[in-house]
């Protein structure tokens, strides 16, 4: 294996706190203690972070954005995880043009497929229900696990599937007893990373939402056009911090090695 040289490391050090320099500034801004938004040079406060807590359209968008999300990437990795299988493991007309089917989201803006969307909803008569905003999700999050499945399924070795296919092991109880529990990482990863997404997609979202499903970051959106003080710092930090928590906990459950790069 090879080491990256100085030169290698200064410029990966460069990246990462490119990456994560806005992050740490937003954390740092929702704790101060003014009313616009500066650095908290004078002091901590926390201030901003109880006022999010009093807002009653801010937790109500919370815990649509939660159910949104939970119920999108479930089904999303319900879809993934036999079509990732059926690609990967069998030769049939059309795999390609399915592969690429369920891969098609990702390549198309989401600006275009939330005015697409939008239309397709005006005219079924179905604007602002919660069922065909999952179905939005859906359609948008499932190439993250269709990715990870694939990516599971063909780094396994399948002697022990065949050894219990030899002893009469019923499909069922091969896939469930074998197959599920060595392509389970990626399979969480994907579930994982499909949650994050749908949670946080904003774009899509704005069109095909209504007041009474609006989700956290639709709603940040529309208070960040009427207000500018630090609660939307409060906001971000409070969802960078959820993130950062389930991601340490998948990488203590799996580890992110094998949920990500798909390490055995």
């Amino acid at each position: 294996m090879t080491r990256n040289g100085p030169l290698g490391l200064a410029f990966h050090t460069l990246v990462m706190v490119f990456m994560l320099a806005p992050l740490v500034v937003v954390c740092l801004v929702a704790f101060t203690p003014e009313n616009t938004l500066s650095l908290p040079t004078a002091g901590f406060s926390l201030r901003w972070f109880a006022a999010v807590f009093e807002r009653a359209d801010f937790l109500t968008a919370f815990y649509n954005s939660l159910q949104l999300a939970a119920l999108s990437a479930t089904l999303a990795t319900l879809i993934a995880v036999p079509a990732g299988l059926a690609i990967t493991r069998y030769r049939f007309p059309g795999q390609g043009f399915l592969n690429g089917l369920f891969l098609s989201p990702i390549i198309i803006p989401h600006l275009v497929l939330g005015v697409a969307m939008l239309r397709l909803f005006a005219l079924l008569g179905v604007n602002g229900s919660f069922s065909w905003l999952v179905l939005a999700h859906v359609v948008v999050i499932t190439p993250y696990v269709l990715r990870l499945v694939i990516a599971a399924a063909i780094g396994i070795d399948r002697s022990a599937e065949q050894a219990a296919e030899s002893l009469g092991a019923s499909r069922t109880t091969l896939f469930c007893r074998i197959t599920l529990p060595m392509i389970l990482p990626g399979v969480a990863g994907g579930w994982l990373l499909a949650f994050i997404n749908s949670f946080d997609e904003v774009t899509l979202s704005i069109f095909v939402t209504s007041p009474a499903t609006q989700t956290l970051p639709v709603r940040m959106y529309v208070y960040a056009t009427e207000s500018i003080d630090p609660m939307m710092a409060a906001v971000s930090a409070l969802v960078i911090a959820l993130t950062a928590a389930t991601m340490i906990l998948l990488d203590r459950i799996y580890g992110l090695d094998r949920v990500l790069v798909g390490k055995q």
